[in-house]
């Protein structure tokens, strides 16, 4: 049986959505992919720090799923807008969404509605067309929300030079903005304790790689109780997170 199938959203989930649809051997499907866009690949090109190049190297694998010939491509087309999922269910057998996290959800706390929304600052310097092209980077002490990759993305673009960053794939606007980058310190709030941190290990670390960075983590922090301790003893990544924040505790400031 042949059949067509609309996805929307060309990011990593609708790629690889379409993969997996095109190689069913059940049945001949041929993928039309929706999106928005210019370019496909979603957070891979707009959501991941610039100096991880390791990351990015994923568009190789990507890149050769759009190479299939059951598979096209159709950019700058906004669902919704240009066309209607009633519209697609008309032309297609199916319609798969993945659509994926667009906007920054609001941060529900006293002050919350004057924050910035890290998908707006990494959109910025990643260079997503959405999101404002300058930044005013005057403030000299910093405040990221959150505990995870993201955050220390934030953290660590704020605290490396421009010219650290100029060796990557930054946008020219991207490198003026930050050569005017006035951060001294970056302060990195979490809700929890060490053993909650959604850090990977190898993010936590490479935050001490740059000469440019002094990485302080406060004594007191280095707490665990009961199953906090259940959890590091169950997870070697929970483990190695918790043993390179108590070594950042132990240095002197």
């Amino acid at each position: 049986m042949s059949l067509r199938v609309a996805v929307i959203g060309a990011g990593p989930a609708g790629i690889y959505a379409s993969d997996l649809l095109i190689r069913n051997e059940e049945h001949d499907i041929h993928v039309d992919l929706f999106e928005q866009m210019p370019a496909p690949f979603g957070l891979i090109r707009y959501g991941v720090a610039p100096d991880h190049p390791r990351i990015k190297g994923i568009v190789k694998s990507l890149h050769n799923v759009l190479d299939k010939d059951n598979l096209r491509l159709i950019a700058n087309v906004t669902v919704g807008r240009d066309i209607t999922i009633d519209e697609l269910r008309d032309y297609y057998d199916a319609v798969v969404l993945s659509t994926g996290a667009v906007r920054d959800r609001e941060l529900l706390i006293p002050g919350g509605d004057k924050s910035i929304g890290a998908g707006e600052f990494v959109g910025f310097y990643d260079g997503n067309p959405r999101f404002e092209r300058d930044w005013n980077l005057e403030a000299k002490e910093v405040a990221v929300i959150g505990v995870g990759n993201v955050a220390l993305d934030i953290s660590r673009v704020l605290a490396k030079t421009a010219d650290e960053l100029a060796v990557t794939e930054i946008p020219d606007n991207v490198y003026e903005s930050l050569k005017k980058n006035q951060a001294e310190t970056v302060h990195m709030f979490g809700r929890r304790g060490p053993a909650q941190a959604k850090f990977t290990p190898k993010e936590l670390r490479e935050l001490d790689e740059s000469d440019t960075i002094q990485v302080l983590v406060d004594p007191e922090d280095i707490d665990y109780d009961q199953l906090s301790e259940e959890v590091r003893r169950a997870d070697k990544s929970i483990d190695l997170n918790c043993q390179v924040l108590e070594q950042y505790a132990m240095r002197e400031p």
